[in-house]
């Protein structure tokens, strides 16, 4: 295996002309810095919950994803340093989307800032009256542009055809709704609300499918569904207990990042942990790299 890529929480080996490893590390970043401390469990979290959505959704969308399996990946490349173990995904290699392509069903983050000044979505309108966590009236494919460096652009749905062309945009909102669609019901039944998510999307051969991470804390947005009031942020399953510290340790937002405290990255570990037993209805020490 050859490493080509490392980005802020994913490495990336190349396999052979078709196949790669990618490797969902515990590292924790905020504003494109990567902290000192990991988060342990993080990426066995990530990569867990992405393979528990990629089956659920296997029989309406195609993925990218060969195998989790440790042994089976070791049998393809060869070497599977055990640490990789609940980490590491083989997948198919892709042409990429040049799209982030978000799905929101609740008014929040960037969406919430641009409907606040312009009352718009992505520069598409929207009616009057909403306040933050609203339920939009149907949930709304939302692409931006993926940035190589910095941070990425909300678009319009007219522009983002121009960057793809028409009929791929549709597949790909096609695609994109499947998936948002069947998680949030999934999760509505365990008390969970999503309210907005991530998807990228790449071609296989011919096949525009998903890659990359599914519905997991990191791209997602979820919520307590009995925890949610109109007009405030509620909590939510992710690195919230992260940020809250990082809002109050008065960082400039560039490097060198501050030391981030022990019961910081304790609590923010028992989130991703809880995720992963709510949106998969099982136990972490199950999944593989888990220890009895």
């Amino acid at each position: 295996m050859t490493p080509f890529y490392t980005g802020k929480v994913r490495d990336l080996y190349r396999v052979d002309a078709e196949h790669v490893v990618m490797v969902a590390s515990d590292r924790l970043s905020a504003f494109d810095v990567v902290m000192k401390e990991p988060v342990p469990d993080k990426g066995r979290v990530l990569t867990g919950i992405t393979h528990y959505w990629v089956r659920e959704v296997a029989s309406r969308v195609g993925s990218a994803l060969v195998s989790c399996d440790p042994d089976l990946i070791a049998e393809r490349v060869g070497e599977f340093p055990p640490e990789w173990a609940g980490r590491a995904m083989l997948v198919r290699e892709a042409r990429m989307l040049p799209l982030e392509c978000i799905v929101r069903g609740r008014l929040a983050g960037q969406a919430y800032e641009e409907y606040a000044a312009r009352g718009t979505v992505h520069g598409e309108p929207v009616r009057k009256g909403f306040q933050l966590t609203d339920p939009f009236d149907e949930p709304r494919f939302t692409p931006s542009t993926k940035a190589d460096s910095g941070h990425d652009v909300n678009i319009s749905l007219a522009e983002a055809s121009t960057l793809v062309g028409p009929e791929t945009l549709e597949r790909a909102r096609e695609i994109c709704l499947t998936l948002f669609n069947h998680a949030a019901s999934r999760l509505s039944e365990r008390g969970v609300i999503l309210a907005d998510t991530k998807f990228e999307l790449g071609w296989v051969d011919d096949d525009l499918v998903v890659c990359d991470e599914v519905v997991t804390p990191d791209s997602s947005r979820l919520w307590p569904a009995n925890e949610v009031r109109s007009g405030q942020v509620p909590p939510s399953f992710d690195k919230q207990p992260f940020r809250d510290w990082l809002d109050g340790a008065g960082w400039n937002r560039t490097p060198p990042p501050p030391p981030v405290p022990a019961a910081v990255i304790d609590e923010t570990a028992r989130r991703y942990r809880e995720a992963y037993a709510v949106v998969t209805g099982g136990s972490l020490t199950d999944w593989y790299g888990g220890v009895e």
